[in-house]
């Protein structure tokens, strides 16, 4: 039977919770105000309270919450993650995303009711991988990494009956989930470890008269722990300062040497991901502000929808034109790719 894929949606806050819930999202995934979650930015996140509060609104609606406690603790901090798996069950979580083997292990042990989903952060891009972790730990899904094609994702879903859940829309990182160390080089503070990629007490914004050769006017310098990541002329949206996606002088040139902001979409090709077993499709975006969530929420629900009714009818899928213009308008960099998903040189 054709499955129907789940609408995994992003909760920084509470009011982003609510907008996801409210627009269609069949779950929602979150996590604490600590380092144990990989979007541990100042301003995010949810206190034991907020979250309480957040899934008794979801689940009064028969929706899930999942919860990300999906950083690498080191050995003196062990503890602190372990509660922090003890303290979702505690709320009441309806799963928790796992990266680190010790944390899958101690859930399955102290929980062994508890539903585990393997985090992108866990880079599980094979099924032996994926397999591994379902006869060790039990994990019920994987989030995978984003550099698989669509063929691979295929392949790898028929070698295996863990859920799979790919990402459908949102930002992409250098594709490397889990295994970066861009940031840490840079200020010594892993995103694997305390949650963080180019953590904000690191960042300078520093404001400048243009020079020789620059247009005229004020221009905005991004640093990085002192290092320049990119420098933004007059009237430029000034993306966030990721070392990934700054944009650098190479050999006399200046350009994104590793990747240009870009959002994955994957608008024209839902079908296929559903054609080929998908069972979760998950929008990026915790650090994103509710009207983000709603945005992209309603949108990918109504395509979605349409998409399984092409499906399971045999009909053509027909992208209405507003949903690429709605979701254009909250791609970083007003750009879209579909990412690994297509690779046409192959």
């Amino acid at each position: 039977m054709m499955k129907k894929p789940a609408l995994i949606c992003p909760a920084g806050s509470l009011p982003a919770l609510k907008n996801a819930i409210n627009c269609g999202a069949d779950a929602v995934y979150t996590g604490f105000k600590n380092r144990t979650n990989a979007r541990n930015f100042a301003g995010l996140n949810f206190s034991d309270q907020a979250l309480a509060d957040g899934i008794a609104y979801t689940h009064a609606r028969q929706r899930e919450i999942l919860i990300a406690i999906n950083t690498y603790p080191q050995p003196e901090q062990v503890g602190e993650w372990r509660s922090a798996v003890d303290n979702a069950v505690g709320l009441g979580a309806d799963a928790v995303i796992l990266a680190d083997v010790g944390l899958l292990a101690y859930a399955r042990e102290r929980h062994p009711n508890l539903t585990l989903h393997l985090s992108v952060q866990g880079s599980a891009t094979n099924y032996e991988a994926i397999n591994f972790c379902k006869r060790e730990f039990g994990i019920r899904r994987v989030v995978l990494p984003r550099v698989l094609t669509l063929a691979q994702v295929k392949a790898l879903i028929q070698n295996t009956d863990v859920e799979v859940e790919v990402f459908g829309f949102g930002s992409l990182c250098v594709m490397n989930e889990g295994r970066c160390w861009l940031s840490s080089y840079a200020t010594g503070e892993s995103p694997n470890t305390v949650g963080a990629c180019s953590p904000a007490k690191f960042v300078r914004w520093e404001k400048r008269q243009g020079q020789t050769g620059e247009p005229p006017g004020e221009h905005m310098d991004a640093r990085l722990n002192g290092i320049l990541i990119d420098s933004f002329s007059p009237n430029e949206p000034a993306g966030y300062p990721a070392l990934c996606k700054g944009r650098f002088e190479v050999r006399g040139d200046t350009y994104y040497v590793l990747e240009e902001p870009t959002s994955l979409n994957v608008l024209e090709i839902l079908p296929e991901l559903i054609k080929i077993g998908i069972s979760a499709i998950k929008i990026e975006g915790r650090q994103r502000s509710p009207a983000y969530v709603e945005q992209v929420t309603r949108t990918m629900r109504a395509a979605l929808d349409r998409a399984i009714t092409s499906v399971a009818e045999g009909r053509e899928y027909k992208i209405e034109p507003g949903w690429q213009a709605e979701l254009s308008r909250v791609a970083e960099g007003q750009q879209a790719t579909l990412g690994a998903y297509s690779r046409p040189w192959r």
